[in-house]
């Protein structure tokens, strides 16, 4: 008899053990991010944002009495790289949650892999393709590229500016953006009067600037890409003398672009979320409180100014920790269900109100329209 309780008692102390070497596992998050290569303008700072508030969060005692551990890989602007990194964090490394996707062709090369493990992936990329039509695993925190193009366009318009030409990267997020900005210029009442395109490693796009600026009726040049292009097309915009209203997409919203473009990005107009312009939001809007913390924790870090792309990663990471905390739980499927239950969480992008039909919850109203201005951004006067 005392052989059998012994036994049990030895069993309870193991089962005990075991419980409370699963509860004190970390919770992982995983990420794959262009740190290198053509988006890394956009990926170092997610990556970034993510170590900073992983160790904030674990100083805070984690997510449901558990330490977070961050698992990322650098795809250096390869969508190839993402897949292959995507099926190590899902295989090998057992990930909670995929965060990542930096653009829309790594995060589109992920999709399959995550949906099949059925692992809640969030993307930060841009295009409206990642989560139209809806995907039961996938979410995201960027705008669209179609309320990019409809943001301009509203600008446009109250400007009198309705005949426009279009350049376009043929990166997966300058084409999306392209086939978006087709689809609802005439609801704008525009008329794309050119439509030319340039490729993501181009280092000159004079020749496609010198056929708009040949086009009769040219009143404005949308630009829609990331990274380095962008800027190269404002220099050689400048380069050229051609003095058209000048509008770039959100693909661009970071000071790093004002660094790059120089001088020549003065008067550009852009949508972006209100992270690029803290201190002139007014005290009651409901996000100035979120972008002034994320402006002052980042530049106190990191000693460098913040972008919208790490934001897009905070609020990843955080709509991650909310859905945990409201599943009181890391199963995969009740995070995936709470994430898409998400209503009027306030983050850097906006406030998120998510649903069974929409799984990034931001409307037009997200979006600021900024314009350049000696050199730094402002809301337009």
């Amino acid at each position: 008899m005392k052989f059998q309780l012994k036994q049990i008692a030895v069993g309870a102390t193991l089962a005990l053990g075991a419980l409370m070497a699963q509860a004190a596992d970390p919770i992982k998050i995983g990420a794959v991010l262009s740190v290198t290569g053509p988006a890394a303008f956009l990926g170092d700072p997610e990556l970034k944002t993510l170590q900073m508030y992983v160790e904030d969060l674990n100083k805070k005692g984690g997510v449901l009495g558990r330490q977070l551990e961050l698992v990322h890989y650098d795809d250096g602007s390869d969508a190839n790289k993402a897949n292959g990194f995507t099926k190590r964090l899902i295989d090998n490394d057992k990930v909670d949650v995929v965060i990542g996707g930096t653009t829309t062709g790594a995060t589109m090369s992920m999709v399959p892999l995550v949906s099949k493990a059925e692992t809640p992936f969030i993307s930060l990329a841009g295009a409206v393709v990642v989560v139209e039509p809806v995907k039961k695993w996938v979410f995201k925190t960027p705008h669209t590229d179609r309320m990019a193009a409809e943001k301009v366009f509203e600008d446009m318009k109250k400007r009198g500016l309705t005949k426009v030409a279009l350049l376009s990267e043929t990166s997966g997020f300058g084409q999306s953006g392209k086939k978006e900005t087709e689809a609802v210029a005439a609801k704008y009442g525009i008329t794309l009067v050119a439509n030319e395109t340039y490729g993501p490693k181009d280092t000159d796009m004079s020749p496609q600037l010198t056929k708009i600026k040949n086009t009769a009726g040219v009143q404005a040049v949308f630009v829609f890409g990331l990274g380095q292009g962008p800027a190269i097309v404002t220099k050689n915009y400048k380069q050229l003398g051609v003095s058209l209203p000048l509008y770039q997409s959100h693909g661009v919203a970071s000071d790093e672009f004002l660094k790059l473009a120089g001088p020549a990005a003065e008067g550009v107009r852009l949508p972006s979320p209100a992270q690029l312009i803290p201190e002139q939001l007014p005290a009651n809007d409901p996000q100035k409180a979120v972008v002034t913390a994320y402006d002052l924790a980042y530049k106190t870090r990191y000693k460098s100014e913040v972008s919208t792309f790490g934001g897009y990663a905070y609020d990843a990471l955080m709509l991650t920790v909310d859905a945990m905390k409201r599943a009181n739980s890391t199963d995969k499927a009740k995070v995936r269900d709470a994430l898409e239950a998400t209503k009027n969480f306030v983050a850097t992008s906006g406030t998120f109100n998510m649903s069974a039909t929409d799984h990034m919850g931001l409307n037009l109203s997200a979006f600021r329209l900024l314009e350049v201005k000696d050199g730094k951004w402002h809301l337009p006067q």
